[in-house]
Parts: C-alpha cells; sequence; structure tokens
C-alpha cells in the first residue's frame, strides 16, 4: 500500500516538474519569436514621455531588450 502512494506521489513530481520545463521552453521560444515590443512601439512610449526619439537610442534600447530576453 505504502508502494502505490510512493509511486504515485513520485509520478506527481515528476510530471509537475517535465511540466515546468516544457512550458518554460515553450515561452521563451514564442517571446523570441513574437517579441512583445517593437521599434515603432518603442518609439511611440519615448515620444509619450516627452523624449524625442532618435534612431540610436531606439537601436540602444532594442539591443538592451534583445540581451534581456536571451
Amino acid at each position: 500500500m505504502w508502494q502505490l502512494i510512493l509511486v504515485g506521489v513520485l509520478a506527481l513530481l515528476a510530471g509537475v516538474a517535465l511540466g515546468f520545463f516544457i512550458a518554460r521552453r515553450y515561452m521563451m521560444s514564442y517571446l523570441k519569436k513574437n517579441p512583445p515590443i517593437n521599434e515603432q512601439m518603442l518609439k511611440m512610449m519615448m515620444m509619450q514621455m516627452g523624449m524625442k526619439p532618435s534612431q540610436k537610442k531606439i537601436n540602444q534600447m532594442m539591443k538592451a531588450m534583445n540581451s534581456q530576453i536571451k
């Protein structure tokens, strides 16, 4: 009887761990393919904050965001 409970608990823990890693890998690949923000959105945000967006600033911010994702 205790062996059945032990196997059930171990199977549950293995399933949770495996599900976590599969979901994490899926989300990382999804965010890499579909970044949550692009250059045009960044430019609009900078304009709303009262900044004059130059292409150099936009490129720097996009590079910083992409390095955070990796």
